[in-house]
């Protein structure tokens, strides 16, 4: 329960004051032995803590999934295997998989999603990525408009979706072999740009480093890059921009 709905159950007489204060004297995480569950995440940075399944142990995953959902209401994780999802899914039916995007969640359904964030990508190869940021962002309460397939080799396709990408208050240029979409699109639109290289591409690029390089190294302006194949960090800056333009509105 967040301290902004407590607080209107201690006003319409919902919840005492005594008990308003158990919650809020509640360590600023819950203490697991193997884990640490940041439960006050929300409070200070507006983003509730999210679960990085890849590598961790089954039993594990399922107590922080729980835990976690219990706490908030719905819970986001990403990195998941299908193994993993029918794990929690024995406990949790109503948990959903993006195959695609390896995304596991159980998500409130009445959410509001505000402002705009374009996801573009310059092939199909980059979708699963690109995925990971638009889910990451519409998870965080964001409007996302998907642009896939707009590369470089082919850039009329782009050009097609201008007005598109132009009207969001933020870009997510999601691009492997050399990256080139995201210094195209940085020189097309006044929003900023968050660059995602990805791993797809032949030997020389390297699991994706031609592309990163490429990416730090564009001359065009207002450019930011993550790490290689990072779709959930891309979702979330893209969020916070877009919270931003919101405001300014």
């Amino acid at each position: 329960m967040e301290a902004r709905e407590i607080l209107k159950k201690v006003k319409c007489g919902e919840i005492s004051i005594e008990e308003a204060e158990q919650f809020f004297r509640k360590e600023p995480f819950e203490e697991l032995g193997y884990a640490k569950l940041d439960t006050h995440r929300k409070l200070r940075s507006g983003f509730a803590e999210v679960i990085y399944c890849s590598g961790k142990k089954e039993e594990h995953l399922l107590s922080i999934f729980q835990k976690l959902y219990e706490e908030e209401g719905e819970v986001f994780g990403t990195r998941a295997s299908e193994e993993q999802y029918r794990l929690i899914q024995s406990k949790l039916p109503q948990v959903e998989y993006d195959p695609v995007s390896h995304i596991i969640k159980i998500e409130k359904k009445d959410k509001r999603h505000i402002g705009k964030i374009a996801v573009c990508t310059a092939g199909t190869a980059d979708i699963s990525v690109a995925e990971e940021a638009a889910q990451t962002a519409e998870y965080f309460g964001s409007y996302v408009e998907r642009i896939y397939d707009i590369g470089v080799s082919g850039i009329h396709r782009m050009l097609s979706k201008l007005d598109v990408i132009q009207s969001a208050n933020c870009i997510v240029a999601v691009a492997g072999m050399e990256g080139a979409l995201a210094s195209v699109l940085g020189g097309l639109v006044d929003k900023p740009v968050i660059a995602v290289p990805t791993s797809i591409g032949y030997g020389a690029s390297f699991g994706g480093i031609a592309a990163l390089l490429t990416m730090i190294n564009s001359c065009a302006n207002g450019i930011a890059v993550v790490n290689i194949d990072n779709g959930y960090g891309a979702g979330y800056m893209a969020t916070q921009i877009n919270r931003l333009g919101v405001k300014d509105e």
